[in-house]
């Protein structure tokens, strides 16, 4: 189950982080207060999966793994460039998550 709160809370991290750049580009109080919102659920989430896994594991699952999305989400709705250098390492990071979630200790 805590697995799971830590996938919803990395894509809620995805979310927020893109929600930051779409509220900037419209300067409304209503757009600026998704981000808000998105913080409080995405902290929670975090909080939630913390309870049931190391708090490294779970921290560095969602960063690698929110870092990632961010970047497909800019490439998919901003129209951001990603090189192959940069795909290259965001593999690493995906790797790297995998591989912390396959030899947890949990």
């Amino acid at each position: 189950m805590y697995w799971f709160v830590l996938a919803v809370a990395v894509g809620t991290e995805i979310c927020w982080a893109l929600s930051l750049k779409w509220a900037a580009t419209l300067a409304t109080w209503q757009a600026s207060s998704v981000p808000v919102v998105l913080s409080f659920v995405n902290m929670g989430l975090l909080a939630v999966a913390m309870r049931g896994l190391p708090a490294g594991t779970a921290y560095a699952v969602w960063t690698g793994l929110g870092a990632v999305g961010v970047i497909i989400g800019g490439v998919i709705l901003f129209g951001d460039r990603v090189g192959p250098v940069q795909m290259g390492f965001m593999a690493l990071t995906v790797v790297g998550a995998v591989g912390t979630k396959l030899f947890a200790q949990v």
